[in-house]
């Protein structure tokens, strides 16, 4: 229901003899009847202009307008556009920065609107003038004749779950829950859209805070009402799958969401319980937004070079390494991406499936059934192979029968939790992997880190000196090239002057003295020393030539490597 009150923008019209003080009682009173704004009201009787009316405004209060281009729908905040507010205030949320939130309205006097958006999101906000006419184009677009723009983006109405969850909602969600259930999908297509791969939910004493981790890093996205808290893990869990009344142990589920008619995405759930309430930290797998083309993934030529010399073995092992969030699996995906051809077999056993490839015969690892990765790899040995991938190898009996499958004619690709490509190998001998069958199977090792992109539209070049350069490891034949390094600026297009990550790369290949070094006992230092004397790159000095390449900032170099 929209608002009637005689604003103080219909008053100061009246009093500057723009409208007659005696009908304003009977316009309130029809535009009520009409079920519209006031202001939209006196537009469309003719009693002002629409482009008058803003003017006026301009002139009075002293706030600039703004062009109709303004209303961009497909960077409007979802998470902010609560039908019912913005049909209320006709006010409509634009953009937020920091903790305000910026408000288009066609009546800047329209304090209700301001306190009503402010205590519902506990943002600042401020007005932002426009036309009218403008402001109910944009609206339109959003909310009319049934056909709401967000349904297109998948955002305010129910998001589409797997169709039992959808039946639970249907018994489970109240008028109450409406507007947590249209929040909460707003918040995940706004993670989609700008591209996170983590959400986290974080309920604290005074204070609810949700964070979005783009490109690596986390940014705080918004701090609805503390009193939520409850009613936000509730509706989660309801869409994970995972009992409601459990909240003093932690819980793992799944979501699978239909974003639109062509694209689908699953959210990985992991609830906590907390001082304050459970924190739920949701993994973004979309398997649409992954990019398999081994030229765009950053390895420099003598890299890519190895990792594809090695996927063209009939035999041995390749494994990718690094912490959780490194890209791994990406990586993975990509050589099984080269390798998926008619002529070969090529099965995977993985924790959880991450995207869907043709051709290959991908299994979900599931422990409570007792599908694990061992029991998952024995019976690949069986389905006649080519080709094995193991999501990662955790445990030595994982371990014996990836080598096993290694040295008896079928290539093997897996991850391993590692710091460095050196540290793979010891990793191994610390499992109980026999030294004789680690220099006999492994062919191949990549240790990898993603790095923030500079973005190509604000990035500006960095004065820094020569010494301050060879302090950070640039080399002095280097500095003697024609090298330009840039800094993050920031722009309407980033993050932060950060767009997209790009991987740095350690590529290990084994060879006789790295495999007699394993086999007399080496630790990770005398292994990395070899491979460096056999030309490779550790991650640090990858990190500087992407640097010297204009591609990351040297503070992504300090930070990642």
């Amino acid at each position: 229901m929209v608002d009637h009150n005689i604003s103080g923008l219909v008053s100061s019209l009246a009093a500057c003899g723009l409208l007659e003080f005696d009908k304003l009682p009977q316009i309130a009173h029809a535009a009520a009847s009409e079920k519209k704004a006031l202001v939209t009201y006196l537009v469309e009787n003719k009693y002002i202009e629409s482009v008058a009316l803003a003017k006026f405004c301009e002139t009075e209060y002293g706030i600039p307008l703004l062009s109709s281009n303004v209303f961009d729908l497909d960077n409007i905040p979802t998470q902010f556009l609560h039908q019912n507010l913005i049909e209320k205030h006709h006010a409509l949320p634009l953009y937020a920065k920091a903790n305000t939130l910026y408000l288009a309205m066609s009546d800047p006097t329209n304090v209700s609107a301001l306190e009503d958006f402010s205590f519902s999101f506990n943002m600042h906000v401020e007005a932002l003038l426009v036309e009218d006419n403008a402001l109910n184009e944009a609206l339109d677009s959003l909310f009319d004749d049934g056909t709401n723009y967000l349904e297109d983006i998948g955002s305010m109405d129910d998001i589409e779950v797997d169709d039992s969850a959808s039946r639970l909602d249907e018994r489970q969600v109240t008028d109450d829950d409406a507007p947590i259930v249209k929040y909460i999908n707003g918040v995940l297509v706004d993670a989609v859209k700008k591209g996170a791969s983590d959400l986290h939910f974080e309920p604290y004493e005074k204070k609810y805070r949700i964070r979005f981790r783009v490109d690596g890093i986390l940014h705080e996205f918004s701090s609805p009402p503390v009193n939520l808290a409850n009613r936000f893990s509730a509706r989660l869990k309801v869409m994970a799958k995972l009992d409601i009344a459990e909240r003093r142990l932690p819980q793992d589920g799944r979501i699978k969401l239909k974003i639109s008619n062509q694209r689908n995405i699953d959210l990985r759930v992991s609830t906590l319980p907390t001082m304050w309430g459970e924190k739920i930290v949701m993994r973004i797998l979309d398997a649409s937004s992954a990019n398999l083309d081994i030229n765009k993934l950053g390895y420099q030529e003598s890299q890519k070079s190895k990792y594809i010399n090695a996927l063209m073995k009939p035999q041995g092992m390749i494994l990718i390494t690094g912490p959780t969030g490194s890209g791994k699996t990406v990586s993975l995906y990509t050589g099984l991406n080269i390798l998926n051809t008619v002529e070969r077999n090529i099965s995977t056993a993985e924790d959880p499936v991450e995207i869907n490839l043709a051709g290959i015969n991908q299994v979900q690892i599931n422990n409570k059934a007792g599908l694990t990765f061992a029991s998952a790899l024995r019976s690949f040995l069986r389905q006649d192979p080519d080709v094995v991938m193991v999501g990662e190898i955790r445990d030595l009996e994982t371990a014996e029968i990836a080598i096993k499958a290694a040295q008896t004619g079928h290539l093997v690709l897996s991850t391993l939790h590692t710091n460095s490509a050196a540290e793979t190998l010891t990793r191994l001998l610390n499992m109980g992997v026999p030294a004789f069958n680690i220099a006999a199977s492994v062919t191949l090792i990549v240790a990898q880190r993603l790095a923030r992109r500079l973005c190509e539209n604000c990035k500006v070049p960095l004065t820094i000196s020569d010494a301050e350069l060879l302090n950070i490891g640039v080399s002095k034949q280097q500095l003697l090239e024609n090298n330009k390094i840039f800094t993050a600026v920031g722009c309407l297009e980033c993050t932060d002057g950060y767009k997209g990550r790009v991987g740095l790369y350690e590529v290990m290949e084994m060879s006789p003295e790295l495999g007699n070094v394993i086999l007399a006992g080496g630790n990770a230092l005398q292994i990395a020393e070899i491979a460096q004397s056999q030309g490779m790159n550790i991650l640090r000095e990858s990190a500087i030539k992407q640097a010297l390449n204009g591609v990351i900032s040297l503070n992504e170099v300090i930070r990642v490597t």
